[in-house]
């Protein structure tokens, strides 16, 4: 756009004093009249015509900005397929955070069921020691009795909560969660903007609103967290619900997703 003035100056000066040509000398100059058939040579039409559309050309609105090579390799294939290989990582990344996260409730939730069960156990009831028996001392202790299916069910789930305890699945869904959030927001932004860098322009669409869906989602769904450690169980289910919406939108922008991917290589070159 910094070349387009001197050569509009240019264009418009030689429009103003156009070149003619006279064969008249000096002395008949002032009764000199116009010829109305009298032309530009022709050797000056072609310059004066690619003057004038170079110069209409940058002085044009620059409304196709970002498909004219401007930005090098952004609007090249490669970049290009960024976008969807990251976006299918993170779809896999979304069931693994889920996983951890379930996992996680199941840690809490598992101790509430171990509570429920030890109230329907009843209290044995000791054996009473006559006084001044002192045989009972020196005999062997009873048999312990068999295990009722009650506290066979608590034995096992306690054991299943150590477990779980040891896969310090709380941490590992937190740090998978912030990566989620981080990397998909940026990628979100990332895939909006290689679009424009490739076409110019954005594409309202399916696509970009069930996008623009997710990262909202993923941001509401981490806001949650702090009432959550505070054990606020409305935000724990919401939690959930959103994460749960969420994945449902991932699957569904999938197809979406493809039928860009095919444009891409229609439309763009290596790299």
């Amino acid at each position: 756009m910094m070349a387009a003035a001197p050569l509009t100056a240019a264009v418009r000066a030689t429009l103003h004093h156009p070149i003619t040509c006279s064969a008249s000398t000096s002395k008949h100059h002032h009764n000199h009249q116009p010829n109305p058939k009298q032309q530009t040579p022709p050797q000056l039409v072609p310059s004066l015509t690619t003057a004038a559309v170079t110069a209409t050309a940058l002085l044009a609105p620059d409304a196709a900005l970002a498909v004219g090579g401007e930005f090098g390799i952004l609007e090249g294939r490669s970049v290009a397929l960024l976008h969807p290989l990251v976006m299918g990582g993170l779809f896999a990344f979304t069931l693994w955070a889920g996983y951890l996260g379930w996992q996680w409730r199941r840690v809490r939730t598992i101790q509430d069921e171990i509570n429920e069960l030890k109230k329907q156990l009843t209290p044995a009831a000791a054996a009473p020691v006559a006084a001044g028996d002192s045989s009972s001392s020196s005999s062997p202790p009873p048999p312990p009795s068999p295990k009722s299916p009650v506290e066979i069910k608590i034995d096992q789930l306690t054991e299943e909560r150590k477990k779980l305890i040891k896969g310090s699945f709380r941490d590992r869904h937190f740090n998978a969660g912030s990566i989620l959030l981080g990397l998909g927001v940026t990628e979100s932004v990332g895939g909006a903007l290689n679009t424009w860098f490739r076409t110019g322009k954005l594409f309202p669409g399916p696509h970009l609103f069930a996008g623009a869906a997710i990262t909202v989602l993923w941001a509401a769904a981490a806001a949650l967290v702090p009432a959550m450690q505070k054990g606020n169980e409305t935000a724990r289910s919401l939690h959930i619900a959103l994460n749960a919406i969420n994945v449902l939108l991932f699957i569904w922008q999938i197809p979406t997703g493809l039928e860009i991917v095919a444009k891409v290589f229609e439309f763009t070159t290596w790299p």
